[in-house]
């Protein structure tokens, strides 16, 4: 049944070809991420708040998807999720070339990129589950610690190569060079998620409601959430803060962070198994916590790069952590509603944390939003604390 497992040596390679998918997603996703704001601040003309809430109105409508995404998943397989998210992905090409050209109008032309950041939301909620649901089937589930990390290298991994690409494709070819690439790279993904089999869960017995499962994975989620938050302070304002105190080069402190994120997830991939999500996510979230203090207290741009690559170890194995005691807290037939429901923390999380820290930003000053995102994860961080002392006790119980 779990024929892939005979084949240890083609493992990885065979992983490779389901998590490309997210490759291919958060690549374009990132391809914008650190144009966008400096577009719709400078550019256009709006205020950072009104930045922060058109960036964010991804994460608004990645969270809604995620629930059909993951009821698809338990019954109909990964493959038509990811067929779909990749149709997706090309459209928002096609409306990020449109508030290019109607820029000369900038209520037109923020309408068009409110329509890219909807699309791109629904594309992200529709692949977000759906590689590592497709790889746990095809590969096994003794392997699901294994994906889910490799899962998140090519996430963040393309997140923040496709920044730091996006600002020089942006500089020579403006955002028509990034629109004709979205589309062609969703076009490419489509095709490829074409020739592979499809999967589906063999038992549909105990089959819960989507709410259900997200409150088993609740508990799991928050803390996730508040761990998001110093990413998305990063990934969101780290330019417009570099603009700020007129240092250079702000898109690498996305590609610092993402090089550390995948050096955690690759060099310390074996420490969930051996030492517990729960211990795991509080080593994390505590040098995540340390890494955005570093970059609010830093004086130059070299400082703020090291706490760039801090913050990004630190966030680099909490998805993971906590997203195995969330899978294992389901029933197989579950599991993509359960990695959907959980999903759905670190969209809340990015959702909310644009025009929070966007709101921050205007009214005491852009040096505050480091202080103040390091002070959510530091929550996050005795939220996880909470949950290891709750878990100790139910086992003292039993």
């Amino acid at each position: 049944m779990d024929t892939s497992l005979s084949q240890p040596k083609n493992l990885n390679l065979q992983l490779i070809t389901y998590v490309c998918f997210t490759f291919v997603g958060y690549f374009i996703i990132g391809l914008s991420l650190s144009v966008l704001p400096i577009f719709i601040n400078k550019s256009l003309g709006f205020s950072l708040l009104i930045a922060g809430m058109v960036i964010s109105l991804q994460y608004i409508s990645t969270f809604f998807l995620r629930a059909y995404s993951g009821k698809m998943i338990d019954g109909k397989g990964p493959k038509p999720a990811v067929l779909l998210s990749m149709i997706g992905f090309s459209f928002t090409g096609i409306f990020l070339i449109l508030a290019y050209y109607f820029k000369f109008s900038p209520i037109l032309s923020l309408t068009f990129l409110i329509i890219t950041r909807l699309l791109t939301g629904c594309a992200e909620g529709l692949v977000g589950a759906s590689p590592i649901n497709w790889a746990i089937m095809a590969l096994g589930e003794k392997h699901t610690a294994k994906i889910i990390s490799y899962n998140g290298v090519a996430c963040y991994g393309a997140l923040a190569i496709g920044a730091s690409l996006g600002i020089i494709i942006e500089q020579k070819f403006s955002l028509y060079g990034i629109g004709i690439l979205s589309i062609i790279l969703g076009i490419v993904g489509f095709l490829f998620a074409k020739t592979k089999e499809n999967k589906t869960n063999i038992s549909q017995k105990e089959t819960q409601s989507f709410w259900k499962v997200l409150g088993k994975v609740a508990p799991f989620g928050v803390c996730l959430a508040l761990g998001g938050i110093g990413f998305a302070s990063i990934s969101t304002f780290i330019t417009l803060y570099y603009n700020h105190f007129h240092w250079n080069n702000g898109a690498l402190c996305l590609s610092v962070f993402g090089g550390l994120f995948v050096a955690g997830r690759l060099v310390f991939s074996n420490v969930i198994n051996n030492y517990g999500g729960i211990k795991v996510a509080i080593a994390c979230l505590l040098v995540e916590t340390i890494g955005l203090f570093i970059i609010a207290f830093a004086t130059n741009a070299q400082m703020a790069l090291i706490g760039a690559g801090v913050t990004g170890l630190g966030f680099s194995l909490i998805f993971p952590a906590l997203g195995v005691m969330a899978i294992k807290s389901v029933s197989p037939s579950n599991q993509g509603s359960a990695l959907a429901g959980y999903g759905l923390f670190i969209d809340i999380s990015l959702g909310v944390a644009g025009p929070i820290i966007g709101s921050v930003a205007d009214f005491f000053g852009m040096q505050f939003i480091f202080p103040f995102s390091a002070a959510m994860v530091f929550i996050g961080l005795g939220l996880a604390y909470f949950l290891k002392r709750k878990t100790n006790l139910n086992k003292i119980e039993e």
